[in-house]
């Protein structure tokens, strides 16, 4: 994925005095309507900070429901962002660049250049510039790739990273099946599984375009392409099996829609499957045959990336040097994403109109590009 070329070339800061650009919220709601946009003064960063400049964050759907005050994990309301009301900054996932240190990481480890994105969730990503202490921000070395692609790295390939390796014991060759495999995670999982040799059954949205939508799953590695439709279908689903599965067990589903979908995909697992569930995107609980478990004995399980980040770091920073190195190697690539732009000289109505449009377009991964 390509960024301009000022995004890529702009040399780092002296430490000074500058003035962030960020969306914020005071009050949880629908957040066209609770975000607004507003600019601070950052002081120099102290001994212990580090001044960065935000390259690109993404706009992930965790991250509005955070500000309906839906979500777990919120970010609290300050007073530092010097706002007529406590507030908060919108975003979870971001790129950033390290533009001035304090005296204490004045080091190999934190030089002016150097690229990191969050450490944890809920520091605020959504907008131009931020201090931060060395605890909030991971160090990557992500030569050749661009913003964007780094940017994205921390949830959504994440968690289908973890889905696919720790819960069912997949071999090579072995099957999984997954819904709402258009998604950011589902189109990560298509890949992944392609590049350890697993076979996938992946299930979209019934809608125009969805052979469109087929091709392009197909491309990234899917084995095979339904609609719910033709999931919800028993003869097409008999018909499916005898001509691809060949009584090969199907041991691993992963689940972000729910409901009716969901069990329908369950139907066509094997005794002793893993269902993941990490998403709930029709809003309908998953109403469990008691039979799928006295009978199949199945396992569910539930699945949240943040968590898993905060107790294995170790294992955290080898799984994004493996996915860096497939992104180098051009086995994976970043979703396709709309790259919206916050630019110098925009006014403060500009920039929010710019982040409004990309909340109204739900077509595809939104992101938040910085040109300052």
């Amino acid at each position: 994925m390509l960024l301009r070329k000022s995004l890529l070339s702009k040399p780092a800061c002296c430490c000074r005095s500058l003035t962030s650009r960020a969306i914020v919220y005071s009050e949880h709601g629908d957040p066209a309507k609770v975000l607004e946009v507003h600019n601070y003064e950052l002081p120099k960063p102290q001994d212990d900070e580090l001044l960065v400049r935000f390259l690109a964050s993404p706009i992930n759907p965790a991250d509005l429901n955070q500000i309906e005050g839906v979500y777990p994990k919120r970010p609290a309301f300050t007073d530092k962002f010097k706002t007529p009301r406590p507030a908060a900054v919108g975003g979870n996932e971001g790129l950033v660049e390290v533009i001035g240190t304090g005296k204490q990481h004045m080091s190999m480890k934190w030089q002016l250049g150097q690229w990191a994105i969050m450490r944890r969730t809920t520091f605020g990503t959504w907008r131009t510039h931020a201090l931060a202490k060395e605890d909030d921000l991971l160090p990557v070395k992500a030569e050749g790739l661009s913003p964007v692609d780094v940017a994205t790295v921390s949830i959504n390939p994440c968690t289908a990273y973890r889905m696919l390796q720790d819960f069912a014991k997949l071999q090579k060759g072995s099957w999984w099946v997954q819904n709402g495999a258009n998604s950011a995670v589902g189109q990560s999982a298509i890949q992944m599984g392609r590049i350890w040799g697993y076979k996938s059954l992946n299930i979209i949205r019934d809608r125009p375009g969805s052979d469109e939508v087929k091709q392009q799953l197909l491309d990234l590695g899917a084995t095979l392409v339904i609609t719910e439709t033709q999931l919800s279908d028993k003869d097409f689903m008999k018909q499916l099996k005898r001509e691809h599965f060949q009584d090969e067990p199907v041991t691993l589903a992963l689940n972000c829609v729910g409901g009716v979908n969901a069990i329908n995909m369950c139907r066509q697992l094997t005794e002793g499957a893993h269902i993941v569930t990490y998403g709930a995107m029709a809003k309908q609980p998953l109403k469990i045959p008691a039979s799928m478990l006295i009978f199949k004995d199945f396992c569910f399980h539930g699945f949240w990336v943040s968590p898993w980040n905060d107790r294995h770091p170790d294992e955290r920073q080898e799984m994004l040097e493996v996915i860096f190195d497939w992104m180098w190697e051009g086995q994976f690539r970043s979703p396709a994403a709309k790259l919206n732009w916050w630019e110098p000289g925009q006014s403060d109505a500009e920039a929010l109109a710019v982040f409004r449009g990309a909340l109204e377009n739900k077509s595809q991964k939104q992101v938040l590009c910085i040109d300052y």
